[in-house]
């Protein structure tokens, strides 16, 4: 999991997510239907019309239109999807940070476990999502990339925002996925570091004097000129709002910037990781 991505388990539920449920659960039980007889007449297990129902998972978009005639054709469902807030892909924690992405003037990331989800391409994300425990389905796979490929979008609508990415070598040296989908990945990645408003720094392997040892962290400055941080364990992600703190981090990545390689040299390693494989 990275940037919020949602792993084997559900996000939690959000407010509109419980509502169509509850709706949707009201309409079955009045139509006298169980959860599995509702499920064969619209194409679903009895245990995904119950993650609906209690507000655990996001349907899909034909749901509505599947479940209408099935449960009176009122137009209640149809009218209670058009108020689901939670974007399927997004875990709950990092919901917050993606809204304030959309319109940050400024975001720098530091990443020691794998390439930044901004910089991700589909086959990288794919060959993650195989390792992932508990297994995902193609559903939540799907979702999971619609999600990141959407928030990527930022790197070249927004070229007045200043995207800066720090990145361990050994992320790219780990090959995940493979040559090829590392090949691609490397590819990618030299595509967007031409961009202008985007930086890409690599660590050095070998680094005696480190400044981000306490972990991966995002920054971003909004179009007010206030400062958010963000980290993200495992199933679990912390938007930072305290200024002192925030400070902090602020400083540990500006150290990071000088130790880190120049933008020209980082490019120039990548062009010989790409060359060697």
């Amino acid at each position: 999991m990275v940037d919020g991505a949602v792993g084997g388990g559900e996000p939690e539920a959000s407010d509109s997510l419980r509502t169509f449920g509850a709706v949707v659960q009201a309409l079955r039980e009045h139509a006298g239907l169980s959860r599995e007889e509702f499920g064969e007449l619209v194409g679903l297990s009895k245990h995904t019309v119950a993650s609906v129902e209690l507000g655990r998972r996001m349907p899909d978009p034909t749901f509505p239109e599947r479940s209408e005639p099935v449960l009176g054709n009122t137009g209640a469902v149809r009218k209670a999807a058009r108020h689901l807030s939670r974007q399927p892909g997004l875990a709950a924690w990092f919901r917050q940070w993606a809204q304030l992405e959309k319109t940050a003037i400024t975001l720098w990331t530091y990443e020691s476990r794998m390439i930044p989800g901004l910089l991700q391409t589909q086959t990288y994300a794919q060959a993650m999502a195989v390792d992932n425990v508990p297994p995902l389905d193609d559903t939540q796979i799907g979702e999971r990339w619609t999600a990141r490929a959407e928030r990527q979008q930022l790197l070249r609508d927004r070229p007045n925002t200043s995207f800066c990415f720090i990145i361990e070598e050994h992320v790219f040296l780990r090959q995940t996925g493979g040559a090829e989908v590392t090949r691609a990945l490397i590819d990618h990645a030299l595509e967007l570091a031409a961009l202008r408003n985007v930086e890409i720094q690599i660590m050095p392997l070998v680094q005696q004097s480190h400044s981000g040892l306490q972990g991966p962290v995002q920054l971003l400055e909004t179009p007010e000129n206030k400062w958010f941080a963000y980290i993200e364990g495992q199933e679990s992600g912390q938007l930072i709002t305290d200024r002192k703190v925030v400070s902090v981090l602020q400083r540990r990545y500006a150290r990071m910037r000088a130790q880190a390689r120049s933008m020209a040299d980082s490019v120039g390693l990548l062009q010989r990781m790409r060359g060697e494989l």
